[in-house]
Formats: C-alpha cells, sequence, structure tokens
C-alpha cells in the first residue's frame, strides 16, 4: 500500500486545473467488480453470431478491431457494417448489480472544484445507469458519449478536438482520467494532465508510454482523495 502523504505529484498538477474528464468503464469504476467483462463475452458472443466463427476465432478478431479501430464496434461497422445501435443495445444488456454505490468516490468527485464530464466510448443510455448505480449521476455536467463523436472512437485525435470544442475547453486546465493508456497520448498532445488507472490488463497497457502519463494508480477514488489532501 503506497503512502499518500508521502507521495509526490507531477508539477503539472500544481497548474490551475479546473475541468475533470472522467472515461467511465474500468475507470469510475473498479475493474474487480468485472461489469466490463460482461460485456467483453457478450461482444465475443455478437461477433459469433454474426461471423460465424467459434468462440477462440471470435476473440481474435474482437481484439484485433479494438486495436486497429479503437472499438471493436468500429471494426465491425467498417468491415460488415454493423448496426451500431443493435450493437450497442445487444452487448450492454447486462446485469448492473455487480456495481454498488461508492461514496468514497462520490465524495472525492465532489470535492474536486470544476468543471466534470464523462467522456466515453460507450453510449449516454449505458453510462447513465452505470453512474446512477456509483450514486454520483448528479456529479457530472453531461456524458459526452460514442453518438456525440460520431462513432469515432478514442484515441482519434479528431474526437478530443471534437469533444473541447463542444465544452469550450481549454486542455491545458483539464485532466483526464482512463484506464486505456493510449487514450490518454491525444489528451496529453493538447496540455492535459493525464492520470492513468492501471487495472493490469493487456488491453489498458496497450501503446503505453510513460512520456504522456503524468500519474498512475489502481484505484481512482483512493488518488483523487490523495491529491485533493496533498
Amino acid at each position: 500500500m503506497l503512502d499518500f502523504k508521502k507521495q509526490s505529484f507531477h508539477p503539472t498538477f500544481d497548474n490551475p486545473r479546473d475541468v475533470w474528464v472522467f472515461d467511465l468503464d474500468n475507470t469510475l469504476y473498479a475493474a474487480e467488480c468485472n461489469l466490463f467483462s460482461q460485456i467483453d463475452r457478450k461482444i465475443g458472443e455478437y461477433v459469433q453470431m454474426l461471423l460465424g466463427l467459434n468462440a477462440e476465432e471470435a476473440r481474435k478478431v474482437q481484439k484485433q478491431y479494438l486495436l486497429e479501430h479503437g472499438t471493436t464496434l468500429k471494426g465491425l461497422m467498417a468491415h460488415h457494417s454493423v448496426d451500431p445501435y443493435h450493437y450497442l443495445d445487444s452487448v450492454h444488456d447486462i446485469d448492473f448489480a455487480p456495481i454498488e454505490r461508492d461514496d468514497h468516490l462520490r465524495d472525492a468527485i465532489g470535492r474536486l472544484e470544476g468543471r466534470k464530464v464523462v467522456f466515453t466510448n460507450a453510449d449516454e443510455k449505458y453510462a447513465a445507469q452505470v453512474l446512477k448505480r456509483l450514486g454520483i449521476d448528479d456529479q457530472f455536467e453531461d456524458i459526452f458519449d460514442i453518438h456525440e463523436a460520431d462513432l469515432e472512437p478514442k484515441p482519434k485525435p479528431q474526437v478530443y478536438d471534437k469533444f473541447v470544442a463542444k465544452y469550450g475547453i481549454d486542455p491545458k486546465r483539464a485532466v483526464m482520467f482512463e484506464d486505456m493508456a493510449r487514450n490518454l497520448i491525444p489528451a496529453h498532445a493538447m496540455g492535459m494532465a493525464t492520470v492513468w488507472i492501471n487495472t493490469g490488463s493487456v488491453w489498458g497497457q496497450a501503446d503505453h508510454d510513460p512520456e504522456t502519463v503524468h500519474a498512475e494508480t489502481d484505484n481512482l477514488a483512493t488518488w483523487l482523495h490523495a491529491f485533493l489532501n496533498r
């Protein structure tokens, strides 16, 4: 366990930061609840049924599209003309019970001064359910979802441009929290401070560049409290 009283923070966090940008899956909720594993299985089943593949073959296609296109959905749209609405409704038809109210997280987010926005490759309907389960749905100005991004996923730079333009955000005043290290690269390039939620997953570590990560943690709420009490 880290002694956060002795933890130092990157100098970039000494600059004025009053916009807080949060990814959703495996970031606002802990990866240990395995919610996304349900979605991961649903995606695999969708690929199996769509392409007539066995589980192993579908898994390879699923993760190949994730790495090449940013999301499996984008790959399926590009190569197989998949209806994104049908896909998203299918893969988000899951049991939300593993997500419990998180007052520790709510307290930390509530103490952050400034604007707070969710920036996710998921859709708004699913994101809203997750935030409600966590008990933090009233803490955010808005949810910027995959439809707002015209179905173009992070880490495509044009999505970040669209995001900051919509909300009039100065990236140099923003902090972005994200479990996919590759999704922090464009944020860093714009001037955002970056916090990587390292879940230990292979996919989360893909394209990891330590030069684009200002802080790393395995638990968002713990990091936020340490930051707020620094």
